[in-house]
């Protein structure tokens, strides 16, 4: 299987958008913020190209001015915006970096790394040589800007050093001398990292995991704030019944159900708030008379306790384990365990995998209202 960073992303975010993409081969418009993150990339790796002279904040400029699609904009002043914004990005990366000074080994590096058969490949943005080591770059467009933790977590990165190294395997000895990073350009601010062999290794576990998932065909799709500008919409069956020309049932009462179903849920929720206060009410006149029972016309409320108790597992186990009664006591504790997992070394996490079985499923309604929707203030993708 050939599977490149950002596919293996897309599989993460959501699978069913994966298979859309790369089995079913259905085309998605690009999106307003990856043509423009495409032409800033473009505008970045002509500011580096060699020369005689390192081009001019100016031409440079010039470039991307050349290079705008105003296709993807359907509304001026949004255009307006964007443009503004990829002048602004270039001018302060032009501010920040003596670009004559950065030794560049190469630009939009293509790679091809081989797993036990599988192929994952990539283009990595830049590769600079410094005093003592490398330096691998990527560029970001985003408007938001993580924590260093997540730099020293990367995937992306963590693929990136994996490539440099199939390329120069020499420099495997001396990881602590070769940087990477991610320049948010939005910010101006290059967060960089180092890694270890450890890391390295995870990369290969987690692409072998995906790969086997997508091996066994597992394509559910997968909620998120990402959803905002997938191009799958229309097909997909957590949405498409958002789009009026694609539902096989439009009628009144279909309409008139959905409406009165978020209604009631509203209603519910005020009446838990107001029973809530009630209890509190009716609580208070207990302590301040004394008394455990209130009676009036309507009838009778009776307070009572309700206790829990846990158990010693170490004493426990000590009276029923001779007795052959402790195995039919012990209870995996789904919650918990769910919390661990992540924690887990990769080979750990699929073995827990191999022991899952499916016990129940139960179908339910989450409601999200429309304003909700529409108010939403989520980080686009690059």
């Amino acid at each position: 299987m050939r599977i490149s960073y950002s596919a293996l992303g897309t599989y993460q975010n959501c699978p069913l958008k994966y298979k859309y993409q790369n089995i079913d081969k259905i085309r998605e418009p690009k999106s307003k913020e990856a043509v423009f993150g495409t032409i800033i990339h473009s505008a970045l790796k002509f500011a580096h190209t060699p020369g005689i002279l390192s081009p001019t904040l100016e031409q440079t400029l010039d470039f991307y001015s050349r290079s705008w699609n105003s296709d993807v904009f359907e509304v001026e002043a949004e255009e307006r915006a964007a443009f503004s914004q990829g002048v602004e990005m270039i001018r302060k990366y032009y501010e920040k970096n003596n670009i004559a000074q950065i030794n560049i080994v190469d630009l939009e590096s293509r790679f091809s790394l081989d797993l036990e058969g599988n192929i994952i490949s990539g283009i990595i943005d830049r590769i600079d040589k410094t005093e003592d080591g490398y330096e691998i770059v990527d560029y970001k467009t985003t408007k938001k800007m993580p924590s260093q933790e997540k730099i020293d977590n990367d995937l992306q990165l963590s693929v990136y050093l994996k490539a440099f190294l199939s390329r120069y395997p020499e420099e495997a000895k001396n990881l602590k001398k070769i940087k990477v990073s991610l320049y948010f350009l939005k910010h101006g601010v290059k967060l960089s990292a180092t890694r270890n062999q450890k890391q390295l290794q995870e990369v290969d576990d987690l692409f072998l995991e995906v790969i086997g998932q997508i091996e066994e065909g597992k394509f559910e799709p997968n909620v998120t704030p990402l959803c905002a500008w997938c191009g799958y919409q229309k097909i997909c069956p957590m949405w498409k019944h958002k789009f009026k020309d694609t539902r096989k049932i439009d009628t009144e009462e279909v309409n008139q159900a959905i409406a009165e179903y978020i209604a009631a849920k509203d209603e519910s929720k005020s009446i838990r708030y107001k029973i809530a206060e009630l209890q509190e009410k009716i609580s208070q006149y207990m302590n301040q008379e004394g008394v455990e029972r209130v009676f009036s016309n309507s009838g009778i409320i009776a307070r009572t306790l309700r206790a829990t108790y846990k158990y010693d597992d170490k004493k426990v186990k000590e009276i029923l384990e001779p007795l052959g009664q402790w195995d039919n006591v012990i209870k995996i504790d789904a919650i918990a365990l769910k919390k661990v997992i992540p924690t887990l070394p990769t080979e750990i996490r699929k073995k827990i995998d191999t022991a899952k079985e499916l016990g129940k499923e139960t179908k339910g309604f989450s409601v999200k209202k429309q304003n909700a929707l529409d108010d939403e203030d989520e980080e686009t993708p690059e």
